[in-house]
């Protein structure tokens, strides 16, 4: 388990004062802003967040270093992380993403399928992106009860019951 997490990603510019448009990836977006200040990926820069307002696919935000339209834009694309002591505890059937990434995957029978190289969702579901030896191409596991029975962050495994045909020569 990582002590950060990624809770949001800039979208460029919003407007010409120095707004950003921001998208968040918490439970309830808008507690985006009640994690304290928020960093970068390297730790290099620090923003205090203010949600001005809910917009298409977000919100329009102020970072309290960034004051013009030029400094907006030069920070699309950066992705925003918050220490996890800041995120609320989860129920023991629920997981934060950057917990499951990097996790090995086993069958029932304890044949190791791969590791979780990301976690993505299509709309209805989360979906593990597994790879690993054998594997040609990724593979993309449902992650739903039936198909993922098991996570176990303390030992570092997930045990899957993958569909018939997900994993090459399983059916």
């Amino acid at each position: 388990m990582t002590d950060h997490v990624c809770v949001a990603a800039i979208a460029g510019a919003f407007g010409v004062r120095g707004e950003v448009r921001l998208k968040s990836f918490t439970a309830v977006p808008e507690d985006v802003a009640s994690y304290g200040p928020l960093h970068t990926e390297d730790g290099s820069r620090t923003f205090t967040v203010t949600l001005d307002r809910p917009i298409k696919g977000g919100f329009a935000v102020r970072l309290n270093t960034i004051a013009t339209k030029e400094e907006a834009d030069a920070l699309k694309g950066v992705r925003l992380y918050a220490p996890r002591s800041a995120l609320p505890s989860l129920p023991d059937d629920e997981f934060y993403h950057a917990d499951l990434i990097g996790l090995n995957v086993y069958d029932t029978g304890g044949v190791r399928l791969g590791r979780v190289k990301s976690v993505q969702n299509n709309g209805a579901d989360d979906l593990l992106e597994i790879h690993g030896p054998g594997l040609k191409a990724t593979v993309l596991l449902p992650f739903t009860r039936a198909a993922v029975p098991t996570v176990d962050l303390t030992a570092g495994r997930i045990v899957a019951d993958p569909p018939l045909g997900i994993f090459p020569d399983d059916g």
